[in-house]
């Protein structure tokens, strides 16, 4: 129930939680005071002594005591502000950091929907960890054995001891559920991962699902994943509501215990009617701490549950620290035997050779489903090779730094993203000296630049993921950064599908001038778009069939010739239609 892993990963908020139990103490203590000061009252009054003056004091030091304690609260809640904002802080720039390192491949450790929940509400669930459990978890300790030595100074050494004796019959019922509620909220966190991914896939597919009329079925598939989140969080509210009962049973009947043994000490005459009221009114608070740690409880197993996942993440292998520079003398690009897979059920390429010369246009086709995409995550470094080496030059892609890599290759894919934001603060991400002038010069090239001139130019707002825009607007755009951010090695993955016909056309031109002077990488599914490469890749079922020109793959390979007869017969027929 005590993590040592997150004190150890924030020792600064340890000063907050040792503050956070001295308050807590001190208001014990001035509580202990006033029943002190009311029974001492009373007992007075029993014994007919009373005097004004005394009561005066009396109510001067009551008075005295409600502000400390006043301010003890205050300053408690502070401190638990002050732990918990720590936690977050230190949780969540590890997270970042942990990110950063794995760069690209964290998805082959984490969804992106469990980065969001763990940086989010898990690092929130530790917030009242710390802030709250954390310093209970010691405070209850302490404040059983302070109420011990003032029942024994007060004459009540059996009612203290019969007292002390039931307080960790509290701990022990919590212990008793520990095993139980561990296992269930960690079904309860893996359920709770399990319906955010499915809810993030299924808003961002949206569109696609209304297209095919499949939104319906995924509704049904989401209901039956909440059901099942709702159970599991009904099994989780029942554990904590039956070990509430178990906890009340203990705390305020061993109070009620203590109350007995204290009336009985002075009816026998041990006990003084001002110790006995003392006694009294402060039994339950041998209990309360505890009890009050108890109904913590399932902050802790959330908070738990949380750490355990964020530690599981970033306890995964760091990646070796990459040193290796894509120099300038050879930016040759070679695959040698190349294999990979995302899972072991099925190997998307197999043993995938060959070599794309500096400052040439290499076109990579294939049939859906053939690899061409994957080659493209490999070469910028989104996946690691399973066997056999990618390399820029002589440097294996996997050691070259990653701010080297995306300074000298860029990718362009059919869904390039946009942030909320101006269109000069998106451009300027590839570029941040480029001036004004630069920015217009790009978007002329790629023939945008009429459209935002009818607009707010450089200040044109787009919304979240630049939905304001058309499918072929948003792509001249993305090439446009590219170009902007000027590397020297350009990828282009399908950055023509879905898109009108003018954008096609825009693109295409674009795309062959940079083949003039950078080296070029296209993957399309129309071979059309790359007859004039230098050298064309064809991928067949994960393995590389032809490589060579236009011409030579016609009469080399059997799978290039099916592609390019296919495709004319398709667009003759289109032809044809359309008259």
């Amino acid at each position: 129930m005590f993590d040592k892993r997150l004190m150890a990963m924030c020792p600064e908020s340890k000063k907050y939680i040792v503050g956070n139990i001295i308050c807590q103490w001190i208001e014990l203590l001035m509580n202990a005071l006033m029943i002190f000061v009311i029974a001492k009252t009373i007992g007075r009054l029993f014994l007919r002594e009373f005097d004004i003056g005394r009561t005066a004091i009396s109510l001067g030091i009551l008075l005295a005591v409600l502000i400390i304690r006043f301010f003890m609260t205050k300053r408690t809640t502070h401190m638990s502000y002050m732990a918990s904002k720590t936690v977050k802080r230190v949780m969540r720039e590890q997270i970042y950091k942990k990110l950063l390192r794995l760069g690209n491949t964290y998805r082959e450790h984490v969804t992106t929907a469990e980065l969001v929940q763990e940086s989010v509400e898990g690092v929130e669930q530790l917030e009242s960890y710390f802030g709250l459990y954390v310093p209970q978890f010691f405070y209850a300790f302490i404040a059983p054995v302070t109420l011990f030595v003032m029942f024994t100074i007060a004459g009540g050494l059996k009612v203290a001891v019969v007292l002390l004796i039931c307080v960790p019959l509290i701990p022990g019922a919590i212990v008793m559920v520990q095993k139980i509620a561990k296992k269930l909220l960690s079904k309860y966190w893996d359920q709770y991962a399990k319906l955010g991914s499915a809810f993030l896939e299924n808003l961002q597919g949206m569109t696609t699902l209304k297209t095919y009329m499949a939104d319906e079925f995924k509704n049904k598939e989401m209901n039956k994943e909440s059901e099942h989140f709702r159970r599991i969080t009904m099994k989780v509210l029942t554990m904590q509501l039956n070990s509430i009962i178990i906890m009340d049973f203990f705390a305020y009947g061993g109070a009620a215990l203590g109350i007995l043994l204290a009336c009985k000490g002075f009816a026998d005459g041990n006990i003084t009617l001002q110790s006995t009221i003392f006694m009294i009114l402060l039994s339950a608070e041998f209990f309360l701490p505890m009890r009050k740690l108890g109904s913590y409880f399932h902050v802790a197993m959330n908070g738990m549950a949380a750490s355990d996942r964020i530690f599981r993440f970033l306890n995964e292998e760091n990646p070796e620290e990459k040193t290796g520079l894509i120099s300038d003398g050879n930016l040759d690009i070679k695959l040698d035997n190349v294999s990979f897979s995302y899972d072991s059920d099925k190997e998307v390429l197999s043993d995938v050779s060959f070599i794309i010369k500096e400052g040439s246009f290499t076109g990579i086709v294939g049939e859906s489903g053939s690899g061409k995409s994957t080659i493209a995550s490999l070469l910028f470094g989104r996946n690691t090779v399973n066997t056999g080496t990618i390399s820029i030059g002589d440097i294996l892609v996997s050691d070259i730094k990653e701010d080297n890599l995306f300074e000298n290759v860029n990718y362009v894919g059919i869904n390039s993203t946009f942030f909320k934001g101006s269109v000069r603060e998106n451009l300027l991400m590839a570029n941040k000296n480029a001036s004004d002038e630069e920015l217009w010069n790009v978007l002329e090239e790629c023939n945008i630049a009429d459209f935002l001139k009818e607009t707010d130019g450089l200040d044109t707002m787009l919304t979240e993921n630049a939905v304001n825009l058309s499918g072929g607007q948003k792509q001249r755009l993305a090439l446009a950064r590219s170009i902007l951010h000027n590397p020297k090695i350009y990828i282009f993955d399908e950055a023509t599908s879905n898109i009108d016909i003018e954008s096609e056309e825009v693109i295409l031109r674009v795309i062959k001038n940079l083949a003039k002077t950078k080296t070029v990488i296209m993957i399309t599914h129309r071979l059309m778009n790359v007859v004039d490469a230098d050298s064309i890749v064809c991928m067949d079922n994960g393995r590389c069939v032809g490589f060579g020109a236009h011409e030579e793959l016609l009469n080399s390979c059997k799978e290039y010739k099916t592609l390019w007869n296919t495709q004319k017969e398709l667009e003759s027929f289109g032809k044809e239609a359309a008259l």
